[in-house]
């Protein structure tokens, strides 16, 4: 179950330990308000790259490795997704450019003008566009170990720059090493996939196939709903809670966010690398129960007494990772961790809809787990200030965990 190759590992450790460097930075540098607003910047970020990538990221991957050895049919797929994609990002990019002070004010509201960030992000956006292209083109042709180089230069270079752009820029340097970082991928996705295929070479416009964007519409869709939507909601939510409890207190929710997401990257790529592909390869209920068992026997209750281990700690995490100035995030724990444990759990069962290409009822459950999250934040918030926020998403995650085992009860009982 564990064997995960050692350069993944490696790439997995050295991605968490450089959050934690920028996380300490951050919290020196930028304090809880500057917090909010890279969270803010951040998932805008999210659904702007799932944008102007249309979510083909695993049509590409899927329709490269079907076409490895017939020449033809991959010069159609990377010409014909790669001319689609400038299209589109260089009319995002315009969009960003040209009304810069509007997403501002819409994004990084109650804060000084940084319209400087998005006229960065327009000019840098096609260079990641294009990036991530190339690195799904990697992966189709099964260069894994070249992708998983890719992640682990690509995570240096966002160290290296995010330190340079705070230290001399402070908030400002933290929003511009967001933007910056992603576009700086290009150079080293280029190089290895330069390597594999003459690129330059394959791009003629007598290549394009619409056919190929119309097969490729379907993989797109569960995508877009989670990589677009998902990230719109948080921006609304944290939007929300600056307005009502103030940027510090919207910082602090960022800041459990963080410690979160570090932890969580682990029970991740273990789905990834070891749940999915068996998911995936299961006949029946029966073997879809065993490999689901499996993982609530063994990776949820080692899961659990690491989230023990962590709330036990909290006072020194938060002073280690960050400074005095965010000792309010430990209260925060309890419900964060909570809900946690039934993320975790949910994660298991909603991998099976990717596993199944179970379209239909995917979009369904996120919609629905997305617009809980938002009135019960809001509601909660009210009540309860910011440890409604986490409450709200710890009763979200509950509800959905019980959805998907209604769902999949076959599979599980």
């Amino acid at each position: 179950m564990f064997k995960i190759t050692s350069l993944n590992s490696f790439s997995v450790g050295l991605k968490i330990g450089i959050g934690l460097i920028t996380s300490k930075i951050l919290a020196i540098f930028v304090g809880p308000g500057g917090m909010a607003l890279v969270g803010n910047l951040r998932n805008f970020l999210t659904s702007l790259e799932s944008i102007s990538i249309l979510g083909f990221q695993n049509g590409i991957v899927k329709y490269i490795a079907q076409n490895q050895k017939n020449e033809d049919e991959l010069k159609k797929i990377i010409a014909t997704v790669f001319v689609t994609l400038i299209c589109v990002v260089l009319v995002l990019s315009g969009v960003l450019y040209f009304f810069a002070s509007f997403w501002n004010d819409r994004i990084l509201e109650h804060n000084a003008d940084n319209s400087l960030v998005f006229k960065v992000l327009a000019l840098a956006l096609p260079w990641y566009t294009v990036s991530v292209f190339l690195l799904s083109v990697l992966n189709g042709l099964s260069k894994f170990t070249k992708v998983i180089w890719v992640n682990i230069i690509g995570n240096l270079i966002g160290l290296l720059v995010s330190l340079v752009m705070i230290l001399k820029f402070h908030t400002l340097g933290a929003l511009l090493a967001i933007v910056i970082t992603p576009s700086l991928l290009f150079f080293v996705t280029f190089y290895f996939v330069e390597k594999e295929i003459k690129f330059l070479k394959i791009i003629r416009l007598r290549w394009y196939d619409f056919t190929i964007i119309k097969n490729l519409l379907p993989y797109s869709l569960m995508a877009l709903v989670s990589s677009v939507l998902g990230p719109i909601v948080l921006l609304a939510v944290r939007n929300n809670l600056i307005e009502k409890l103030g940027l510090d207190q919207a910082g602090f929710w960022e800041t459990m966010t963080r410690i979160s997401s570090y932890y969580l990257l682990f029970v991740s790529t273990i789905l990834t690398v070891y749940f999915l592909p068996k998911l995936s390869k299961a006949q029946d209920s029966t073997q879809t129960k065993f490999i689901f068992w499996q993982f609530y026997k063994t990776i949820l209750p080692v899961f659990c007494l690491g989230l023990f281990v962590i709330y036990c700690n909290r006072y020194f995490i938060i002073q280690l990772l960050f400074t005095k100035e965010f000792l309010p995030v430990t209260t925060l724990f309890f419900w964060q961790l909570t809900g946690d444990v039934f993320k975790v759990a949910s994660l298991i069962l909603g991998y099976q809809f990717f596993a199944k290409k179970l379209t239909k009822a995917f979009i369904i459950s996120e919609l629905f787990s997305l617009g809980t999250l938002y009135f019960l934040s809001l509601l909660f918030v009210d009540y309860y200030g910011i440890e409604g926020m986490v409450m709200a998403q710890a009763f979200d995650n509950f509800l959905y965990f019980v959805v998907l085992a209604i769902y999949f009860r076959k599979s599980l009982i």
